[in-house]
């Protein structure tokens, strides 16, 4: 059977009317079935909602879909079916219960179809919440740890602080967790640095550039914030912060700033205030114990954990117009929205759990001063609970994208390291891969999944060359960051191949002045996939229907009213497919313009 016979249904434009509904008010659902089911052709549908959490059943109607709509009309052989969902509940959950001529009944989730009558996990939702900003939704994102980027001629003017260990650009990074000097060593890299080097950050195809944090801190990652009042001066201070939005701003491209609310450093003016003396109001804005001891982030006592049940605190970091959350997002600087640094743990602490709260926080500070504001929570595990729409627009997707990519890529002679994990990543085949990208889509919801960022690797993480250790299966991994719902999120230096084996590592300074060490056909790809996804609405809101799955090749079509595109990733050679198509496919473009369309590649195709 070929997957595109499948029973299918998902949240974008072809099967659902609207990604956010009004709360009150029914929105049309379409089901896709095929005649050729090996399951029977489906005879009946309902659609199974719950009404404050009791499940009601909604008939579904046979549909005739418009024929001039090139993804719905061109199968005759396909199946519509619609009906109303009520919106109840700001999020409302669903499922499809389908039966067939022989009595024999299954259900379609978003995870895909069961035979048994499982739990509400897998369901499909619908948040009636705003979504995250169209220029979010449609970005390509690109990191930049501003230590290791670039230094303009200023740099070399400054006075090296007393924490660093000043390092030349061509030194090696020192990365060993248990080296003091792994977060001390001091490249110098500055924000007019980044400035002088926007035209690559374009030519990448970027449209928004994310900095780590730029407030004074005692390391090189300053996420061990002293204030949140002022751009470090080692970076250039206030007006180069300006002059980098500025720059950004005049080619249409966006910023995203980078805040730790869970925590500040042990520096912090607010934190040596609580901590010289037990009567200070700013006490109750850390989590401090009875006998005088404090929380902090994983056991690290320079990174004190912030306390957001004080008004006081949170009105100062995230709540109202007097917040570091609203104050950047203001002139001179005018950042276009936030990223925020272990949203996962940020108002978590025992038996405390105030974080959707600050979630919503941020968000309505964050719009209040920009209406199309985008706020990203960092989460590296299962952030389902956190993105019902109210808060968080979407968060970096390590589960649902980033492990299950390195797992079918993944060199088994690779030095690189997860993080967090005391083995590898293991190496997967195809059905597992496609098992845990179904799953978590399923989790996050489709319209969370598509505003979440796909990233191969970060700051935090070994770089995805080191992991898959060639060129080719580096291109293949970026292929498919590009064409699965969700934001690309490219770390600087991955377009050009850059490599280590585990976070601190993968900080290697840019080399500017290496050029003849530049991987450019890797370059070249990460700007014509860019392109492809600007081009193609499909790349960006289209359906994902997977029509083919073995251990060295996953196809899926996104599927949109303007367009259908097939991609087509192989991490080995294999037969030419054959898939049930409706029209003969045109190529658009593979990642390795030199090689067999069934070799190891993405390949694109127009339907």
């Amino acid at each position: 059977m070929s997957l595109l016979h499948e029973p299918h249904h998902d949240g974008s434009p072809l099967y659902l009317d609207t990604e956010t509904p009004a709360l009150g008010w029914p929105v049309k659902v379409r089901l896709r079935t095929h005649a050729a089911d090996p399951a029977g052709e489906v005879e009946r549908v309902w659609l199974r909602t719950t009404y404050d959490a009791e499940p009601v059943f909604h008939a579904c109607a046979p549909h005739v879909p418009d024929p001039t709509v090139g993804a719905v009309g061109a199968d005759p052989d396909a199946r519509w079916w619609e009906g109303e969902l009520p919106v109840h509940n700001p999020v409302t959950h669903y499922r499809f219960l389908l039966a067939h001529a022989d009595g024999t009944q299954r259900w379609l989730t978003a995870a895909g179809v069961v035979e048994h009558d499982g739990p509400d996990t897998f369901d499909f939702k619908v948040s009636a919440h705003p979504a995250a900003p169209a220029w979010g939704r449609e970005a390509v994102v690109y990191q930049v740890f501003p230590d290791r980027f670039a230094r303009s001629a200023a740099a070399d003017e400054r006075e090296v602080p007393p924490w660093a260990v000043p390092a030349g650009w061509d030194d090696e990074v020192v990365f060993e967790g248990t080296d003091p000097r792994t977060p001390l060593q001091y490249f110098g890299g500055d924000l007019d640095g980044i400035t002088e080097h926007l035209d690559h950050v374009q030519a990448t195809g970027a449209t928004v550039l994310y900095t780590t944090p730029v407030f004074p801190g005692e390391s090189n990652h300053r996420y061990n914030a002293s204030t949140f009042d002022r751009v470090d001066d080692l970076l250039g201070g206030d007006a180069a912060y300006a002059r980098l939005a500025e720059g950004l701003h005049a080619r249409g491209m966006r910023v995203l700033g980078d805040l730790t609310s869970n925590h500040t450093g042990d520096t912090h003016e607010w934190f040596r205030a609580a901590l010289a003396d037990p009567d200070d109001p700013h006490r109750d804005w850390y989590c401090f114990r009875p006998d005088g001891s404090y929380e902090c982030w994983m056991g690290h006592h320079t990174l004190p954990k912030l306390d957001h049940t004080s008004e006081a605190m949170r009105a100062a970091m995230v709540e109202g117009p007097d917040s570091v959350v609203a104050r950047w997002m203001r002139p001179p600087v005018g950042l276009d929205g936030w990223r925020i640094d272990v949203a996962n743990m940020t108002g978590r602490l025992g038996g405390i759990d105030v974080n959707h709260d600050v979630a919503r926080a941020v968000r309505r500070t964050a719009e209040h001063e920009r209406a199309d504001a985008w706020v990203i929570g960092e989460h590296n595990h299962d952030a389902s609970g956190d993105l019902d729409g109210d808060g968080w627009h979407g968060t970096m997707n390590y589960s649902g994208f980033s492990w299950p990519v390195w797992s079918w890529l993944r060199d088994p002679d690779s030095p690189a390291r997860a993080f967090g994990r005391p083995l590898p990543v293991a190496r997967r085949g195809g059905p597992l891969v496609q098992r845990t990208i179904r799953e978590w889509q399923a989790r996050y919801g489709w319209r969370a999944t598509a505003q979440s960022w796909n990233i191969l690797g970060s700051h935090d993480s070994a770089r995805i060359r080191t992991l898959t250790g060639s060129g080719t299966l580096h291109r293949v991994a970026a292929g498919l960051q590009f064409t699965l719902p969700g934001v690309p999120m490219v770390f600087a230096g991955d377009e050009i191949g850059l490599e280590g084996v585990l976070g601190e590592d993968s900080r290697r300074p840019m080399p500017w002045h290496r050029r003849e060490e530049w991987d450019e056909a890797t370059l070249s790809t990460y700007a014509a996939l860019a392109a492809a996804r600007a081009e193609h609405p499909a790349l960006v809101h289209g359906s994902l229907r997977w029509a083919h799955v073995d251990e060295d090749c996953l196809a899926f079509l996104r599927e949109h009213p303007a367009g259908t595109v097939l991609v087509v990733a192989r991490r080995a050679a294999g037969a030419p497919l054959e898939l049930p198509l409706p029209t003969t496919p045109e190529l658009l473009l593979t990642t390795e313009p030199d090689g067999p369309v069934d070799g190891p590649s993405v390949t694109l195709w127009r339907l």
